[in-house]
């Protein structure tokens, strides 16, 4: 899909408007100035991704309210991440005092050639974030802690390169790289590679080089947070065996996203 062309802020409001409640229009385009946790759906508590500072939404349904206890009560809207096409809700009021109208922004569409040039400053960020204090959260996109599709897409944004938010995505948008347990000749550090069920992806994990690679994982398989593993068959270590006996593959990331949505 070709990317949106850059469009402006609905007519009357005008680029840098704070946000307001009657300003949330299907359509609008607002920038945060601070981060933002989206949720999974129109209610309850989980976590679909968080948006850190300078990122932008698209409003793609109006607010409406509903009647709760004799008061009115505004419920979640529906929001689009434009960077990488993702959607989430967010309540009205968490956008107060943290958004301001904006443009929708122009990709940057690089290609291998300039992604090449920028994978050891990806490394280098990763590796920073797993010494800082971090837990596994689902969800996490902005750390210190993360989930491990939210670690790899902020390893690459850090450096202006989009990846798809979620694993199965990102493996979508990948060249597929054969890789086996002890096999990993093939694999160039900044490579990805996949786990899952032998029907979709669930996990991510950024490849260092050597077949050793960086991800976030839960406490259900021994650890909780980053941590680095490898594909090496004779490494007893739980996690590593864990996720040795579920590999799917490895993709190699070849341009940056557009932003444009992608097909769940």
């Amino acid at each position: 899909m070709a990317p949106q062309p850059s469009a402006p802020t609905p007519p009357g409001l005008a680029s840098g408007t704070p946000v307001a409640a009657e300003l949330l229009r299907p359509g609008s385009v607002w920038a945060l100035q601070a981060a933002l946790n989206l949720q999974a759906g129109p209610r309850g508590d989980g976590l679909a991704t968080q948006a850190a500072a300078g990122r932008r939404l698209q409003l793609l349904g109006a607010a409406q309210t509903s009647q709760s206890a004799g008061a009115s009560t505004p419920q979640r809207l529906r929001v689009r991440l434009l960077e990488d096409g993702y959607p989430g809700w967010v309540d009205p009021q968490a956008l107060l005092g943290v958004a301001v109208a904006a443009n929708r922004p122009r990709p940057r569409l690089l290609q291998r050639a300039a992604i090449e040039g920028l994978l050891d400053a990806v490394l280098a960020w990763a590796l920073a974030a797993a010494e800082r204090p971090n837990t596994y959260l689902w969800g996490g996109a902005i750390g210190p802690d993360f989930d491990c599709s939210g670690l790899v897409q902020a390893a690459y944004a850090s450096v202006g390169v989009w990846l798809p938010r979620d694993a199965y995505l990102q493996e979508r948008f990948c060249q597929p790289v054969a890789v086996r347990p002890g096999q990993t000749h093939l694999l160039a550090a900044g490579d990805l590679i996949f786990f899952g069920t032998p029907r979709r992806c669930t996990h991510v994990g950024l490849h260092l080089g050597g077949g050793r690679y960086l991800h976030s994982s839960g406490r259900e398989h021994g650890r909780n947070g980053i941590g680095i593993d490898d594909l090496n068959p004779r490494n007893d270590h739980p996690v590593a065996r864990h996720y040795r006996s579920e590999l799917r593959g490895a993709g190699r990331v070849m341009r940056a996203h557009d932003g444009s949505p992608l097909p769940a």
